[in-house]
């Protein structure tokens, strides 16, 4: 189909995508294929071609994919006007759910059934968390390279290496690795004769031949600008969260978080629980529970954190913190759409990405199974859970209301 070209329209933008937000359960590839079926074919924002176009510049980008979507297609539509419109509005439904748990969880969360809520709760978003890894274990095994990766990755996770240099390091290294074997093939094809031509004497090899003064080269290989993340220093200390901290923290995870939004998980342990003592192991697992049921991003389980650390003021530096970085990224990035093809070392910096993502999501899961799986209780449910995520396609929110709801029966029941 052919796009239509009528921009100007930031009310059917901001229209949309509320609408959009509200609805949006079912993850980033629910959320996409919503955008490609009403966008695309029923409403000729885009065509197909540059639809696929604007969600590979996503995957070059840190931030949650089919969020920048949004902004993508909102610039589109609506220059300027509808990149923020299409993003905030996709975003505020998600956040106002997630701080409103927030608010019940820190009032009510020690009560009997709060208790009742997280017992059911922690296991299946542990399960989730797990059947993320498992089914990106195609994305992130794409040979020799990203098994040096994975391991290398793992290693120094545990050692305590910051998952930012970490995630950006395994980049640059399969990016380089690429770069180096273009350069040798490169180099070894000039080396060889070319072969005699039909007609001609077989047993005569030309003369290898230097470029000529002027020749056309094929421009170099080059990759897209990296996120300053090394730049961004959280403010804050270990006497107590402060509002600023908890918005330049997320600000820093925002600028560097590549891969699926289970990687969130590890980078605010990281950041938060082991650095700072602002959240516990507990509060993390609730926080992603809380996005989990919420429709939107995972990533704003991050207002659900910030809340926790510091209110209503924390919600919102960490919901700005973690979600500015993709406005700026999208904005930079909108004009490079048509140029994506030329871009030669992208796949290869993805794939090293996505197998440092893969190897963080599976020693966070592996360090919160010690604190979550205590009893046979909680580890029925995480098995059942890890059952029913691998062998349906139900939506993660009825596994994580489910488990809800036999936390409660068992609180109450005991």
């Amino acid at each position: 189909m052919t796009a239509t070209k009528a921009p100007g329209r930031p009310g059917e933008v901001a229209r949309y995508f509320f609408r959009l937000g509200c609805i949006a359960f079912g993850g980033p590839a629910a959320h996409v294929a919503l955008m490609r079926r009403e966008l695309v074919r029923e409403r000729g924002w885009v065509s197909d071609q540059e639809f696929l176009d604007m969600l590979g510049v996503t995957n070059l980008i840190p931030g949650p994919n089919s969020t920048e979507m949004t902004m993508h297609l909102g610039h589109r539509r609506a220059g300027m006007a509808g990149l923020w419109l299409g993003g905030l509005l996709f975003l505020l439904p998600a956040v106002a759910i997630v701080t409103a748990l927030a608010w019940a969880y820190v009032r009510y969360g020690t009560t009997p059934a709060g208790e009742g809520i997280l017992l059911g709760a922690q296991p299946v978003v542990l399960a989730l968390i797990l059947h993320a890894a498992w089914s990106l274990t195609g994305a992130a095994f794409r040979g020799l390279e990203s098994v040096i990766v994975i391991a290398a990755v793992t290693g120094l996770a545990l050692l305590g290496v910051s998952e930012v240099a970490l995630v950006l390091g395994a980049g640059i290294y399969s990016a380089g690795v690429t770069a180096l074997v273009q350069a040798l093939t490169r180099s070894a094809r000039r080396r060889l004769p070319e072969l005699p031509r039909a007609g001609g004497d077989w047993w005569r090899l030309p003369r290898q031949r230097k470029d000529a003064p002027g020749r056309h080269r094929r421009p170099r290989a080059w990759l897209p600008p990296l996120a300053p993340g090394s730049a961004l220093a959280a403010a804050g200390g270990a006497a107590g969260a402060t509002t600023l901290g908890i918005f330049l923290g997320f600000l820093k995870i925002g600028a560097v978080l590549y891969g699926s939004g289970y990687v969130l998980v590890s980078f605010m342990r990281d950041e938060f629980v082991q650095r700072r003592g602002w959240l516990t192991e507990a509060q993390l697992l609730d926080a992603i529970a809380a996005g989990q049921v919420t429709p939107g991003p995972l990533f704003s389980s991050a207002a659900f954190a910030g809340y926790v650390m510091d209110g209503f003021a924390g919600a919102l530096a960490a919901a700005a913190g973690i979600f500015l970085p993709s406005f700026l990224f999208v904005m930079l990035a909108a004009p490079l759409v048509p140029r994506l093809r030329r871009w030669r070392l992208s796949s290869a910096f993805l794939d090293g990405v996505n197998a440092a993502a893969w190897a963080l999501i599976v020693v966070v899961g592996v360090q919160l199974a010690r604190e979550v799986l205590t009893g046979w209780f909680a580890w029925s449910l995480f098995v059942a859970a890890l059952a029913a995520a691998a062998a349906t396609r139900i939506n993660a929110a009825w596994l994580v209301l489910g488990g809800v709801a036999l936390g409660l029966g068992w609180t109450v029941a005991g």
